[in-house]
């Protein structure tokens, strides 16, 4: 009995470890957090070594999937006798505005205050198909260089009747976001302003504000300005593996089966205290993925944009430096 228990164990953990697809460049190096969409609204990520776990088991209904990367051509592949390794072909152009000669000397911190708040009920509920973003204007001559990101998140208490109490317990999480950095493109999110892949992971030992320092990445703001946006990635292990878990959940109606996107944690924060509407939305798996404008105007059933609050109030560190 204990030999067929084994046997079933081994087979179990070759079943499950050949049902791992990676993602590789022409080089043989894995594409990390390539998008895998599956046609029908949802999709899922592959991990930092570009792998991502599919199974008909999982996703019954699905027969093709859409794989996009930045920096590479898009590929579309039958789930049928799906292949243990994707080679994507490299499509990487000459981004515009580097700055060859990077400054310096002497420079200051200006500080965008992100703008944070305790409430629950004023929070967007991230999920994997979602994208935000927010624009920052280019106010100064001189050249600046972002340092760092002031993100605003809620993390929640494990005892809803205790979530007021500072000493509550918070309830647990571990999730990699994905932070892309865009140009203006005539009021809108468009060509990416670099190509690395930049993470970080929030769970509820963090603070109301998550200090993110991107210095190393050399982003320098633009005339007209850009956009910096968070992108869920999914929940992590312990180490901080991306986890191959389902990103939707079916539930049975009267009309049939409808997929419901799972929601993640931290909360984001969003407020009404933003003059101006500088926050973006977008799909990742609908629509090719489009940006609109967060407004009443462009978004439907949001009890976010009823009581007014159009903005993630996202902060920026930037180094001004002296002419």
């Amino acid at each position: 009995m204990k030999s067929l228990q084994l046997f079933l164990f081994f087979l179990c953990a070759f079943i499950v470890k050949a049902q791992n697809t990676t993602i590789t460049s022409e080089n043989q190096e894995p594409v990390s957090y390539a998008t895998i969409s599956f046609g029908n609204g949802n999709g899922l990520f592959a991990d930092d070594a570009g792998q991502f776990f599919f199974t008909k088991k999982l996703y019954k209904d699905i027969d093709s999937l859409f794989i996009s990367a930045i920096g590479f051509s898009d590929l579309k592949l039958a789930t049928q006798n799906l292949p243990s390794t994707i080679i994507m072909k490299s499509s990487i152009n000459t981004l515009d505005e580097v700055i060859l000669n990077k400054p310096r000397g002497k420079f200051k911190i200006e500080k965008i205050k992100p703008t944070v708040h305790e409430d629950y009920y004023k929070c967007w509920l991230p999920t994997i198909e979602s994208e935000i973003a927010v624009y920052f204007p280019n106010n100064s001559t001189k050249t600046q260089r972002l340092s760092s990101l002031q993100i605003p998140i809620k993390v929640e208490a494990k005892d809803w009747d205790k979530r007021k109490k500072k000493t509550s317990k918070k309830r647990p999480f571990s999730t990699l976001f994905k932070v892309n950095f865009y140009k203006n493109n005539k009021g809108l999110p468009g060509d990416v302003l670099t190509y690395e892949n930049i993470v970080f992971i929030a769970n509820e030992k963090n603070e109301k504000i998550l200090e993110f320092d991107v210095t190393a990445y050399d982003i320098y703001m633009p005339k007209n300005g850009l956009f910096v946006s968070l992108q869920v990635l999914g929940y992590t292990d312990k180490n901080g593996k991306l986890l191959p878990n389902k990103k939707y959940q079916e539930i049975k109606t009267k009309r049939g089966i409808v997929k419901v996107s799972t929601t993640f944690r931290p909360l984001l924060p969003f407020t009404d205290q933003i003059s101006d509407k500088r926050t973006f939305v977008r799909r990742i798996f609908l629509n090719g993925g489009q940006w609109i404008l967060f407004s009443k105007q462009n978004v439907a059933k949001s009890n976010l944009l009823k009581a007014g609050l159009n903005n993630y109030g996202l902060g920026l560190n930037l180094e001004v430096y002296k002419e």
